[in-house]
């Protein structure tokens, strides 16, 4: 009986784990944050950090980030944000030069809060971010980000022209 018990439970486990998805964060579409699409650079310590987010189009927008500094580049990101059952999630992957992942897999953050020129995510999957966030307000671009310790940081980066 004992063992009966123990495989119903088990069973029952694998049951329940199967059938959890991503929470349901607040209904939004990627047409909101045609705000972020543009060129954005700024200082970080002794580095430059810039983000380049295309359009959204087809239910996604994307941004290319790349740091660089002391004659060299630090670090490259990829994030995209999609529409997923009424909401947005994003997936945010660093990579080292030359194309090294950082991590396996990359994060997976759900949408926690949209509002004018302002998006929060907060992270489902183990990463090095417990969330990420944008602000626009005129020309700067904000980034809030908390890491995996708790530490947290806001980076404010220029709108910038890729022709100038």
């Amino acid at each position: 009986m004992h063992t009966t018990i123990k495989s119903f439970c088990v069973a029952g486990l694998f049951g329940l784990v199967s059938s959890v998805s991503l929470a349901q964060g607040p209904a939004a579409t990627i047409d909101q944050l045609d705000w972020m699409t543009g060129n954005y650079a700024g200082n970080l310590g002794p580095n430059t950090l810039e983000e380049n987010w295309i359009a959204p189009e087809g239910g996604s927008i994307a941004a290319m980030v790349r740091m660089t500094g002391n004659g060299g580049t630090s670090m490259f990101e990829m994030i995209t944000i999609e529409e997923v059952d009424g909401s947005l999630v994003l997936n945010v992957q660093q990579f080292d030069a030359g194309f090294k992942p950082r991590t396996p897999e990359p994060t997976t953050m759900e949408l926690a809060m949209i509002m004018d020129n302002h998006v929060h995510f907060n992270a489902v999957t183990e990463g090095g971010m417990r969330s990420l966030g944008y602000t626009l307000d005129g020309d700067t671009f904000t980034i809030h980000v908390e890491q995996a310790n708790g530490q947290t940081m806001d980076i404010a980066l220029q709108k910038r022209s890729l022709w100038d």
